[in-house]
């Protein structure tokens, strides 16, 4: 589709969105919302730009044709990179979460887990998927992939919560498919998705078996129902004349909760339906793929950040400064050790039974560990190269003001040569990235985006080999186990 097509087939959508308390008639250009939209449309854009074709599209295993990478089944370790590096270039582009990337990881997340199972319960859910993948690919879909859950008390198991529903479940089995109820929370770009493809949000046992579920369903079925979930510094975009005070007045991102209030779902959209033994392969695949993801995107919003405070260092008069450079230096050092991670993860993948490309899992983790970490840093410095300026200027209502506004220009100059309203514009984007609505795209989402900091710890000590390790540290130490006894 074109950036245009993809707009106007959401406005033919019955979605039923909350936002600030109210059913919002029209999401599509609700002033909140449109920036969130405005990022996905940039993965519909630059795939129609030659230029950057050989990292935006490919060529579907599935049909034979091209296709937006963000419908694609990685088919190689190439493939693999190329997603980071179309994740990089769209954060460029947008500053902002673009939102397309957690159904494109629950895409291969569960083409191979379906394959498996399959395999092994003689089950149809490979062939349901991969008519269901058909179909995405045909009409160039954006997709939310929707694994959070709200869990209720973490120390219980789903089947153990004194409310059922705190796990989204099957609650009717029919001839004709299945009812679920539930929900999924913290679901990236939910609102501007065509489709929800659910999957379980942690490993099941037995007695959980009605918890383990996945399937897929139009964002506008009976009995989905949106929250749009608030931002620091959102309510911005409803002032009058809003422009230079967002920031980034064109793009953003957006969490909301997804309600499953009684959903049906039919037959042919179910890709895993009670063997619970398979819950937690599907989760973990989906979190590595996931965690692969932000060495791209983190990368590309992270090179608009550091663009955006070396330009505030030099309104400032002060680009030429020691510490200034060191500090940029600092600030790039640990964004390109970001991508660094993401491009080795893919390129140490592996194919896994069903064909499809995997990455390697530890690194993907080493990935996502890095990054709950370094653009904290990144934000910290920018911060402070900024100044105090970022968090104590006035509104532009104020430079704007017929009595006040010349001062306001006189008095909040900066560099000679250097219009106080572009220093204004730079200081409010380096706010909205680390403090504001793009916050959520990078910030605070960097931390419990794709799992919270302890879920990659989890993973590293299952995926680390240390007892291997500790061989070879027998070895070139010539240790005698004999000896011991």
């Amino acid at each position: 589709m074109t950036k245009e097509q993809y707009i106007e087939s959401l406005r033919e959508m019955d979605l039923k969105v909350y936002l600030f308390g109210e059913l919002i008639d029209n999401p599509v250009d609700h002033p909140v919302i449109r920036p969130s939209l405005n990022s996905i449309a940039m993965t519909y854009e630059l795939a129609q730009k030659d230029e950057y074709k050989d990292v935006m599209t490919a060529k579907s295993h599935l049909t034979g044709e091209v296709v937006n990478r963000f419908c694609h089944i990685h088919q190689s370790t190439e493939d693999l990179k190329n997603k980071v590096k179309m994740q990089r270039l769209v954060g460029q582009k947008t500053a902002s979460c673009f939102q397309r990337c957690v159904g494109m990881d629950a895409f291969n997340a569960v083409y191979s887990t379906t394959y498996e199972i399959d395999k092994e319960c003689g089950t149809k859910y490979h062939e349901n998927f991969k008519k269901y993948m058909k179909y995405v690919q045909d009409n160039d879909l954006t997709v939310d992939g929707a694994m959070t859950d709200p869990k209720g008390d973490r120390s219980l198991s789903p089947s153990k919560q004194e409310d059922p529903d705190m796990f989204l479940r099957i609650v009717e089995r029919r001839e004709d498919g299945i009812v679920v109820r539930g929900a999924k929370a913290h679901q990236t770009g939910a609102l501007n998705s065509h489709e929800h493809l659910v999957m379980p949000t942690i490993a099941m046992r037995e007695d959980d078996k009605d918890y383990a579920v996945s399937f897929a369903v139009p964002s506008d079925a009976d009995g989905v129902i949106m929250v749009y979930g608030r931002q620091s510094c959102d309510a911005r975009k409803l002032e009058e004349g809003a422009d230079i005070d967002l920031g980034n007045s064109e793009f953003g991102g957006h969490e909301a909760l997804v309600i499953f209030d009684d959903v049906f779902v039919p037959n042919d959209r179910i890709f895993l339906c009670g063997e619970y033994q398979f819950a937690g392969m599907l989760v973990e695949r989906f979190a590595g793929y996931h965690r692969q993801s932000y060495g791209g995107c983190k990368v590309g919003v992270g090179d608009v950040l550091i663009g955006a405070a070396a330009l505030a260092a030099e309104y400032n008069g002060v680009p030429k400064a020691s510490h200034i450079k060191d500090k940029l230096i600092e600030m790039t050092h640990l964004n390109e050790t970001l991508y660094c991670c993401g491009i080795a993860c893919s390129s140490e993948g592996h194919e896994t039974m069903s064909g499809n490309y995997e990455i390697d899992l530890l690194l993907a983790n080493i990935c996502k560990q890095n990054v709950t970490r370094y653009p904290y840093e990144i934000a910290r410095l920018a911060e402070d190269i900024a100044g105090g300026l970022m968090v104590t200027l006035p509104s532009e209502k104020d430079f704007n003001h017929p009595e006040i506004g010349e001062y306001m220009k006189k008095y909040f100059k900066a560099k000679s040569g250097v219009a106080t309203e572009n220093r204004m514009r730079i200081l409010r984007l380096v706010e909205n990235l680390t403090l504001g609505t793009a916050a959520v795209g990078y910030r605070t989402e960097s931390m419990h985006g794709a799992g919270s900091p302890q879920a990659q710890r989890i993973m590293i000590a299952r995926q680390g080999n240390i007892e291997g390790k500790k061989e070879l540290a027998k070895k070139i130490a010539k240790i005698d186990e004999t000896k011991n006894k």
